[in-house]
């Protein structure tokens, strides 16, 4: 037994924690950005420190959000859960189908396998963690979300970033990488490696359903961790 091996084993990681459904990167994340057009003669303006809404006023627009078709089938939002003071923000795609029944992110074995994870860093839902998704409710036959509702659902997104203000981003899964980096490329190609998201790290890594289903990647995944944990050690208060 090596040594990784073990370690996985002491921390109830093993079998080596890999993808639900095959993921489709054809994300479009420049629709998400406003059409500027110019006008004939320039205007001096003062500029206007825009500040994200608070909390409640933000969880009652996501909410009460009819930005794309998604809000018509029915699907409950999910705005996420956790510590609004936390240093570490797990970003997923979309809620799947567990989820949704629960009105819990990642709910069900998938929930379970994060908890695990957590542990093994020595933290915990509501502890120092917030945790959610990039589209805040669930497509149907939790197919991947399309962009015209990843661009909806940005600006929320990113609203709760700066609320927040992390010391960390976790991405989980392909979609939210990709779109949250602007991106097309392989979830392998991307992580293993910090990111940069308007100045704050960000480091990508497999989603929790994703390694149920391929368990040879946990062990990239604890490797992601540990990057994660010692991101996070280094950033000066």
């Amino acid at each position: 037994m090596d040594r990784n091996e073990a370690v996985l084993r002491e921390l109830n990681l093993y079998p080596q924690w890999q993808l639900r459904v095959p993921v489709v990167a054809q994300l479009r994340v420049a629709q998400a950005m406003p059409v500027v057009t110019q006008v004939a003669e320039p205007v001096s303006v003062t500029p206007v420190l825009v500040r994200p809404p608070a909390w409640p006023e933000l969880k009652q627009k996501v909410h009460d959000c009819t930005d794309c078709n998604l809000h018509a089938t029915g699907s409950p939002t999910m705005f996420g859960s956790g510590d609004e003071a936390a240093d570490w923000l797990f970003i997923a795609g979309a809620p799947g189908a567990e989820e949704e029944k629960l009105c819990l992110p990642f709910a069900g074995f998938a929930g379970k396998l994060l908890d695990n994870m957590l542990s093994a860093i020595k933290l915990g839902r509501g502890k120092n963690v917030y945790l959610t998704h990039l589209v805040k409710c669930g497509p149907p036959g939790e197919r991947e979300p399309k962009s015209v509702e990843l661009a909806a659902c940005l600006p929320y997104l990113q609203s709760q970033i700066e609320l927040l203000n992390p010391k960390l981003i976790i991405t989980l899964g392909q979609t939210a990488a990709c779109a949250l980096l602007g991106v097309e490329q392989p979830l392998d190609t991307l992580r293993g490696k910090l990111h940069d998201y308007r100045g704050i790290s960000l480091l990508c890594t497999y989603h929790p359903a994703d390694l149920l289903q391929r368990p040879l990647d946990k062990a990239k995944a604890w490797q992601d961790l540990r990057l994660a944990v010692q991101t996070v050690a280094s950033v000066t208060v």
